[in-house]
């Protein structure tokens, strides 16, 4: 196998690579033979076991079908049996020797040429026949707030004298979540019901009226650390197994009354939404930026800084909101891109995500979630939310078809897209993150 260049790069990256699967040529495709995402799935209908695949184009590469068709290499064959098996977590546990073997071993059967095309062809399942789930078990989520274009627009809704409170610039600021609650893309899920506070003396009890949806992505925690061991900077990245784009729908009234003192409560943990492929830190790799933190802004402390942050922490990756309402929906019209940013714009790095949320010896296991908030751009059309693109709903923004939003509405669809793009390399991205609202139960 290749080793790598001093760019974090191998022949796996190499964009002339073509694949014997044709839909994974597309130069518009999310999933190329560059990108090779891993999640858990069975087949639509179904009551199989799941099993892990790996997105290729428009069709999953079932493992459980192709451990039992392939006579598999001594150091891959363990690997592919724990992925047959469905158990994802065990593998992201392993590490990224282990990602990376696995990657070089698909890449090298996956592309034209290889001779694999006679044996692997028949484990193949269009992606319109498989039911995705989880992409892995996730037993705690952490939810941050790295968005520092989110934070400064929020802040000066409520706090139009110090829209950034003194912490969020020294310290990254997070909050856990609840993991129950976490479902696959294509989801439906009832508006909250919650306390909130209106113009009367007395709190309602009912349905949420400013539901919204956050713009982020999910870092999946790959091998673990012992309780009571902080993970450093320079080794933070090694505890990462790769991204997911995650929408942490958000009952913005409900929020506003509960959330003093102590932070998000019932506003959050009624449904959170994640894509169903763990695009690996490896497939990324090529999007690497350096991290810089502006002069006029504190530099971070020693615990939280290093050389490889500053020299590629950030990662080059799009992000985008898309709306389809029920009235769309019906004329068969697509859905409507509300925004876009960049997750390069976030405050902190994954690195330093890691590094804060052991700093003080607790322990992440392999599968934790941990979400990046809500990633806004600089100008006011790249909020990603409702709240900043309305203005905390004074302004509703108005559709191409006539219809206006200043929050959602029952029937409300919204999608999360994500890619990432750069000149010599091929494009890749990370699948729809999609769920409709559907009304309160009675």
């Amino acid at each position: 196998m290749s080793g790598l260049d001093r760019h974090g790069l191998d022949a796996t990256h190499d964009a002339a690579l073509r694949s014997w699967v044709a839909s994974a040529n597309d130069p518009l495709t999310d999933f190329p033979l560059q990108n090779l995402p891993l999640g858990r799935f069975r087949r639509r209908g179904s009551d199989e076991p799941l099993r892990a695949g790996v997105a290729i184009g428009e069709a999953v590469l079932d493992l459980r079908l192709a451990c039992e068709a392939g006579s598999w290499s001594p150091e891959v064959s363990p690997l592919i049996e724990l992925l047959a098996r469905g158990e994802l977590n065990a593998f992201i546990a392993l590490g990224a020797a282990a990602r990376r073997t696995l990657r070089s071993v698909l890449s090298l059967a996956l592309r034209e040429g290889s001779g694999s095309e006679r044996w692997l062809q028949p484990c193949l399942v269009p992606q319109a026949q498989a039911e995705m789930a989880l992409p892995c078990e996730v037993g705690d989520y952490t939810d941050f707030f790295t968005g520092i274009h989110h934070a400064t627009a929020v802040g000066k809704l409520f706090r139009p004298d110090q829209p950034l409170l003194p912490n969020y610039e020294w310290v990254p600021i997070g909050y856990h979540g609840r993991s129950s609650s976490l479902q696959v893309s294509g989801q439906d899920f009832r508006r909250p019901r919650g306390q909130y506070k209106t113009d009367a003396a007395v709190p309602v009890f009912g349905p949420c009226q400013r539901l919204d949806y956050e713009l982020e992505l999910g870092a999946i925690v790959g091998p673990g650390n012992a309780l009571g061991e902080p993970i450093p900077m320079a080794r933070a990245e090694q505890h990462l197994a790769g991204l997911v784009l995650l929408n942490d729908w958000s009952a913005r009234d409900v929020q506003a009354w509960e959330y003093q003192p102590l932070g998000p409560f019932l506003a959050k943990n009624f449904a959170t939404t994640l894509s169903p492929w763990i695009v690996t830190m490896e497939a990324l790799q090529p999007f690497r930026r350096p991290f810089e933190r502006a002069a006029d802004r504190p530099q971070p402390l020693p615990h939280l800084d290093g050389e490889a942050n500053r020299a590629q922490g950030a990662i080059d990756i799009a992000l985008e909101v898309w709306l389809q309402t029920p009235a769309m929906r019906e004329r068969g019209d697509a859905a409507e891109r509300l925004m876009q940013s960049n997750f390069r714009d976030a405050y902190w790095t994954l690195a330093q995500l890691v590094a804060h949320h052991s700093s003080n010896g607790c322990n992440l296991r392999p599968g934790d979630l941990l979400g990046s908030g809500t990633q806004s751009g600089p100008l006011p059309a790249q909020g990603g939310s409702l709240l900043e693109l309305t203005r905390g709903g004074r302004e509703p923004i108005t559709l191409p078809n006539g219809e206006t939003r200043r929050f959602l509405q029952d029937g409300d669809s919204v999608a999360l897209r994500a890619f990432c793009e750069r000149a010599g390399q091929r494009r890749i991205g990370f699948g729809e993150c999609v769920a409709t609202v559907l009304a309160p139960r009675s």
